[in-house]
This record gives C-alpha cells, structure tokens and sequence, in this order.
C-alpha cells in the first residue's frame, strides 16, 4: 500500500465512515480505522485490508447475532456446556455431548432427550445445546412443559393453533423442559402431542424428563397417546440417561429425593 498524505487519509476517513453509516455497518469504520497503519506497515495488498475489515463486521455480526438469539430464547439463566461439571456424571460420554454441541443433529431434524432424577444436570445441558445452537445461527426457544401447553392452549382457545404450530416450525430448536413434573388433562396432552407431530422430521426438540419413558403414560393420562409422542421422539434421537443423586444436595446430608428412589431409565 503506498504513503497517503495526512489531509488525504482524513478525507478518505471521513468518506468511509459515511459508506458505512450508508452501509449500516459502524463497525467497519473502526475496524478501517485500527488496521490501517498496521496494514501500511505490514505492507498488506489491498485485498487483504479490505477482507480483514470485512472480516471483523462479519464476526461482530455474528457474535451480536448469537447474543440476540440467546436472549430471545428465553433460557432464563445461561448455562454452557463448558461449565458442565463431568465429574457429577462419571457414566456420561464427553464425547456424545461434544458432538451433540456441533449442532450436526440440528441439520437432520433429529430430537435430543435427557432423562434422570432432579439435580443430575438435565436442564444445564438443554440449556448448554440449545446456547450452541443459537450461536451456530439457529433461533432457539425454551420453556418448561407446562409453559408449552399453556402457550399452546391460549393458541387453540383462540383459533390460531395451526399458524402457532408452522409459525414454531420456523425454530430450529425447541427445548421442553421438565416433563412429567405436573400431569396433563387429556386436552393438555392432546396440544403437546400436536406439538411432537407438527415438528416430527421437520425440527429439532430437546426434551427433559424426570421419567422414564414407561411412565410417560401417567403425565399424559393417556397410554396410547404417550406411545405414539414417544415414538415420534425416539424414531431420530439421542438418549442420554443422567444418574446419581442431585448436585443441589451435596454437603446438606440428605442422600436421595423420592422420585429419584426409582430406577430412571429410557426403557
């Protein structure tokens, strides 16, 4: 890149802070302004200034972006998967969860579910999947299980069921959390079920379940309704059992809660 004079290069300044206002690209402006002298002084071509300015707007985008998403999602408390403590759940795979935060389940509409007792890290790492997700592009959303239903009841009561659903499709993600917590009336279980068929080979969910799925009959009031939602679920997933007593409880000398007393597993 060749010398500039002083007076030149404010104009040409003032000419790129213009462009990008125009652009509406402010960071571009600053990130001209910071590489400049060190690309005269590297003696960049000028295709190398100009990609590595872009570049900076491109990662600032994205980096604004995921923060966007992430807040939109509503996980209430971010929870990543790197603070994920492995040492809690000797039993599970780093790696299954370190391909599963690539997001490449995502790409083929495949489910993620967590089941265990209360305290083993389910929620953490659907919340964790679902910040990997959003950073990678995908727009999230989170709620508990009776969240779901009731903003899917509101929907239903208001005639807009199906536009709530395809509308909900456009996510890349769903996380449910905490099902089998409080049981479903037969309506209830019908919208959830709605939910589970409308993004069937078409979306991503990620459940959470206290439950195994044997049991699932018992929140849904319905054993050939919860069969069918489960097959749904399973036929494209990952299942990951979590064990052990609640981290919540160490150090208090209380060693179990009572749904935990049951043997949690996927069967």
């Amino acid at each position: 890149m060749t010398a500039t004079e002083p007076t030149e290069i404010a104009k040409i300044a003032k000419q790129i802070e213009y462009l990008a206002r125009a652009l509406k690209a402010p960071r571009i402006r600053d990130a001209a302004a910071r590489l400049a002298d060190q690309a005269r002084d590297g003696g960049w071509t000028h295709e190398e200034y100009l990609a590595a300015v872009l570049d900076r707007e491109v990662s600032a985008r994205d980096a604004s972006g995921a923060r966007l998403r992430i807040r939109a999602a509503g996980f209430g408390t971010a929870k990543t998967i790197e603070e994920f403590v492995f040492d809690h759940q000797p039993g599970l795979k780093r790696d299954t969860i370190a391909h599963l935060a690539t997001g490449a389940f995502l790409a083929k509409a495949e489910n993620v579910v967590l089941l265990g007792p209360p305290g083993t890290g389910k929620t953490h790492l659907a919340v964790g999947l679902g910040i990997k997700a959003a950073q990678a592009g995908h727009r999230v959303l989170f709620a508990t299980a009776t969240e779901w239903v009731t903003r899917l009841t509101d929907a239903h009561q208001h005639g807009r069921l199906a536009e709530e659903l395809a509308r909900l499709r456009r996510y890349g993600l769903l996380i449910v959390d905490e099902v089998g917590y409080i049981p479903f009336e037969q309506d209830a279980a019908n919208l959830f079920f709605q939910l589970v068929s409308s993004r069937y080979e078409h979306a991503s969910l990620i459940l959470t379940s206290n439950l195994p799925f044997a049991r699932w009959g018992d929140v849904f009031g319905d054993q050939a309704v919860a069969a069918a939602m489960i097959d749904r679920i399973v036929h494209h997933a990952d299942v990951i059992t979590l064990k052990g007593a609640s981290h919540r409880l160490r150090n208090t000398g209380i060693d179990t809660l009572p749904s935990a007393r049951t043997e949690n597993t996927a069967h």
